[in-house]
């Protein structure tokens, strides 16, 4: 699930190397902490939010056939 969504930001975004997931399960769900440059932060959420929603549509997708639930965060890269 990792590895998708690395590949989904980075062909959206200017910086890809700047791309960072970062995974913790908890429970039946796993969160995935989607990082990018600042720069590019506008790129993966899109206008009003149609980029985030689409990436955790394509997401959830794709979690169904392993029954587990998936929650995509986009978080500021710190530093």
């Amino acid at each position: 699930m990792k590895k998708i969504l690395i590949d989904i930001a980075s062909a959206i975004v200017d910086k890809p190397e700047e791309v960072v997931v970062n995974e913790r399960m908890d429970a039946d769900t796993l969160h995935l902490e989607l990082s990018v440059a600042p720069d590019d932060m506008g790129k993966v959420i899109g206008k009003g939010g149609r980029i985030a929603k689409a990436i955790r549509t394509v997401m959830k997708a794709s979690s169904t056939k392993n029954n587990q639930h998936v929650v995509v965060d986009i978080v500021e890269k710190n530093g």
